[in-house]
């Protein structure tokens, strides 16, 4: 206790030291010892309510048979209490309140704190605990640890909050003037991280998505501070594709839900002994695991979100094989190369009550494979024989095929769903798309180089595509067409540059091969030196600048 009862304070006011202040509560704000004193003093009431449920003066809830019992949740200096709606068991609860408060110091904040009731509970029973503890009734609407703690039939309406939150972060940043690097950071740390925590828990509406999704396209390609000037040259979907297949990398959200979803089903996968993989249990699952489960009878919209995930579990978990005991033959992800053997197949039915234990020579640690030989067939057996069994493995354990600690990621989770159950592949685009992205240039002009091969660059030509009104000469030279190639490569003053860069040989024997400026960029970037690519991407970049300084500013 001397070193939290010994702390003072000293505070600047116009350049001068007052003080020393010595706080009256004899803990400083900050200090690493507070949490575990206050862990300490908490411990203090979870004994006494566990004393009163000894004595039968308190009953906690049980969420259906089998289910542990709840009477306490504690969350840092937040907690939830439980028991039954009873006068007596109030009055209980209110003198556990006031013994914590006298032992500790703690008071608790009764402006703060509020009481839900069942909906069977009478109103003169609600006013009678209401005016026993002194605290408001609510109707369970509020939220708790940033989360709502109800979800309605509109869940649209419930999560609405995460659409404002994000128009209000975009309409602070669209007075700015940001460059596209600017708006990509801003994108991929502030904007797409705004959900994170509440995808965590809940499966975001799709409509809901679709909006937020509109809005930070809009924002990627909006100007200024108006969000719809601009053109968007390339959808979401596309954007959202990796950077190594022609996008921009930001996060699909629905996949990206899913994956932080993953991560509370594999705990229940993996930690069942926690509670609330106790309870879930208890409640959806209780005669199998997770992967086994259904959706069950009045599910809660919880369950149906990390129910969701489920898929992702599925497709990342293996198996870590050492006896086999634990491991059923069919439908478990145990196979090196195969997902799981189908349990519908007729004829592996004789094997449904079969354990993997049964095909291992335990002594020896290989698999029987004459017995694999005379059951399956060549292909089925091949694939088992091909599984490894690693001598060193201790036990049958679940593990997560993404990473090599066997734990489980929500980024390697992410590229699974992308991948393997969403399927973007056809939204890449061809070419060394890394090749831009590891240029040691400035990371505009990357992004430049981006926009320019796919097409998402505003020469005349382009703009008139799209329906914009605009002359289609050069700026430049005034006598030609104002496409790509013509604006990088062969406008009569910009040959001239490359001449002074001692690139024009180069280019030349490259156009003859290409002639497209995608093409001609990526044949440059993979068959010249760093260099010269270096080089080629900023006197690119530079002519593009040069050209609407023309245009723009005379």
């Amino acid at each position: 206790m001397i070193c939290v009862q010994t702390v003072d304070y000293s505070v600047i006011v116009n350049n001068e030291m007052m003080g020393p202040i010595i706080p009256g509560r004899e803990l400083r704000q900050g200090d690493s010892l507070s949490p575990y004193l206050f862990i300490l003093c908490a411990e203090g009431l979870s004994a006494l309510i566990r004393k009163a449920e000894c004595c039968g003066d308190l009953h906690g809830i049980s969420i259906c048979t089998n289910a542990p019992t709840i009477s306490h949740l504690l969350f840092a200096d937040d907690c939830f209490l439980f028991f039954k709606a009873d006068e007596k068991e109030a009055q209980v609860m209110k003198n556990i309140l006031h013994t914590y408060e006298l032992a500790s110091g703690q008071a608790i904040s009764l402006p703060k704190s509020e009481v839900f009731f069942s909906s069977v509970v009478p109103t003169s029973l609600k006013d009678t605990i209401t005016n026993i503890l002194g605290v408001r009734a609510v109707m369970g609407t509020c939220k708790y640890l940033g989360l709502p703690s109800m979800v309605g039939r509109s869940k649209e309406a419930t999560f609405g909050f995460i659409k404002d939150r994000i128009w209000h972060k975009i309409n602070s940043l669209s007075g700015k003037c940001l460059s596209k690097i600017d708006r990509e950071v801003m994108i991929k740390l502030v904007l797409q991280s705004i959900p994170s925590y509440i995808m965590s828990v809940f499966l975001l509406p799709n409509k809901l998505v679709d909006a937020i999704e509109k809005m930070i396209n809009a924002f990627w390609w909006g100007n200024g501070s108006n969000l719809h000037r601009g053109l968007h040259w390339m959808s979401w979907e596309r954007l959202s594709v990796h950077k190594n297949f022609g996008g921009m990398g930001f996060k699909d959200l629905t996949s990206f839900n899913v994956a932080m979803l993953g991560k509370q089903s594999w705990r229940f996968q993996t930690d069942p002994s926690s509670l609330v993989s106790r309870l879930f249990k208890a409640r959806y699952f209780p005669d199998s695991d997770l992967i086994g489960s259904n959706i069950g009878h009045n599910p809660s919209y919880v369950w149906r979100s990390i129910f969701s995930a489920k898929i992702v579990v599925k497709q990342g978990t293996r198996w870590r094989i050492c006896s086999g005991v634990n491991i059923p033959f069919l439908g478990a992800p145990w196979l090196k190369d195969v997902l799981s053997l189908s349990t519908t197949n007729p004829i592996f039915e004789p094997l449904i009550q079969v354990n993997l234990s049964e095909f291992i020579d335990q002594d020896l640690k290989v698999w029987k494979a004459p017995l694999m030989c005379s059951l399956f067939d060549a292909h089925t057996a091949q694939a088992i024989l091909d599984t490894p069994l690693q001598p060193l493995v201790t036990e049958d354990k679940m593990i997560w095929k993404g990473g090599k600690s066997g734990k489980y990621y929500v980024k390697s989770a992410y590229k699974i769903c992308v991948s393997e159950i969403v399927d973007n592949s056809h939204m890449y685009v061809h070419g060394r798309w890394n090749l831009i992205w590891k240029l040691k240039v400035p990371p505009k002009i990357k992004n430049f180089l981006w926009r320019v091969c796919p097409g998402c660059f505003p020469t005349r030509a382009r703009l008139s595509s799209r329906g914009v009104s605009c002359p289609l000469d050069c700026v430049q030279c005034s006598n030609n067409y104002e496409d790509s190639i013509h604006i990088l490569i062969e406008c009569p003053k910009v040959v001239q540059v490359w001449r002074n860069a001692n690139l024009w040989d180069t280019i030349d024997s490259v156009l003859w091969q290409d002639y497209n400026i995608h093409a001609l960029i990526f044949t440059f970037l993979q068959n010249f030196p760093s260099g010269h690519c270096e080089l080629m991407a900023t006197v690119m970049w530079s002519l593009w600048k040069s050209q609407n300084m023309k245009l723009w500013q005379q």
